[in-house]
């Protein structure tokens, strides 16, 4: 990847008394695979749509390849934009759907001809030229349109949930034939979706929001074993967040009261009498038979749910906290009705404020 290629600087959004963007801070390097993941409503799209010049920022600065674009038209910014909609022509065939950009811009017939035909390759849609929008699949539908956007050969693409229609298995393999096509473009691909597992199977890196502001920007990896905050913990995948006091530290090494009992973890910057939570991946959850003076919080195994090569086991300890055990099948999984001690490896675990604030870039 190289330099940055888009940044916002201080990018704020407001509609009426909706403060939809906050002091938004974020550099997008050349020929990476960003996502912008995040619930309904915390300011992904939106992002996105400023960038695309479809709506305009409050305040703040964007920058496409090194020059502002926020007086810029969309179709005068080296973007372009895929919808979840798709957004074809119903009355033009593949053909000129795909041609339409070049076609504008007054392109030669034999230039265009070329272009189309390498781009319907590309995506797999060779063949199709002559069909209408209403004679193709899902999956065909959004290649055209991707091939459409990618014609008039951008600098960057940006993609707004646009597997979101599409069945789950058709999902999957266009996740796959994206990434494949990002990397072999070496174009930077903006995305945006609600889907974690998405995010983590496509992008170079995330950013995770919440409410308007970017809680952390990191690598799927680096997001999922080091969430920043309880939020991120909770969204990327699945977590178990125990909350307690630190007890006692000793170096990095803590001691957390639960109320229920005593779990140990590794973090920084907290200090005894601190009200903290405890992140703990379910594969990375074990159980032991007793106590120990690192680890006294007691559960009872409610459930065993086979799920193919993973088995998960349900816990529920005396405060009444649902806690989850992720095992490959073929380990063998405590009894239900069980009562077993609650234990991890303290550098598996993340410790976190019990509410962290926002991080932003910048």
């Amino acid at each position: 990847m190289g330099g940055s290629i888009v940044s916002l600087r201080h990018v704020e959004k407001w509609y009426g008394n909706n403060h939809v963007v906050k002091d938004m801070n974020l550099e997008i390097a050349e020929g990476e695979f960003l996502t912008l993941l995040g619930p309904s409503g915390c300011g992904k799209t939106t992002t996105l749509r400023m960038i695309a010049g479809f709506e305009d920022a409050t305040e703040g600065t964007i920058m496409v390849q090194g020059e502002r674009v926020e007086d810029k038209e969309p179709f005068q910014r080296d973007v372009n934009t895929v919808f979840q909609n798709y957004s074809l022509f119903p009355h033009m065939t593949v053909y000129d759907n795909v041609a339409y950009g070049p076609t504008i811009k007054k392109v030669s017939k034999a230039e265009i001809r070329q272009r189309v035909t390498e781009m319907l390759e590309m995506v797999q849609m060779n063949g199709y030229e002559k069909r209408k929008p209403d004679e193709l699949s899902g999956g065909q539908k959004q290649r055209v349109a991707i091939a459409r956007a990618l014609i008039n050969q951008p600098r960057v693409l940006l993609l707004d949930e646009p597997l979101g229609a599409l069945d789950l298995k058709l999902r999957k393999q266009m996740q796959i034939e994206l990434k494949r096509l990002q990397k072999k473009l070496e174009i930077t691909f903006v995305y945006v979706t609600h889907d974690q597992e998405e995010a983590m199977t496509m992008s170079d890196r995330i950013a995770v929001m919440r409410e308007g502001i970017i809680e952390q920007i990191d690598t799927p990896s680096q997001i999922y074993q080091k969430p920043a905050s309880r939020f991120v913990a909770d969204f990327i995948g699945e977590s178990n967040v125990i909350e307690g006091t630190v007890k006692e530290k000793n170096g990095d090494l803590l001691k957390i009261d639960t109320g229920s009992g005593i779990v140990t973890a590794k973090g920084s910057g907290f200090e005894k009498g601190s009200s903290v939570c405890v992140s703990v991946r379910p594969e990375s959850m074990e159980v032991q038979k007793e106590s120990t003076d690192a680890f006294s919080l007691m559960a009872t195994v409610t459930d065993t749910v086979y799920m193919g090569t993973i088995t998960k086991t349900l816990l529920r300890t005396d405060a009444g906290q649902e806690i989850k055990i992720s095992r490959f099948e073929a380990e063998s999984s405590a009894p239900e009705g069980s009562r077993v001690c609650l234990c991890w490896n303290p550098g598996k675990a993340v410790v976190l404020p019990p509410d962290s604030p926002a991080e932003k870039e910048g």
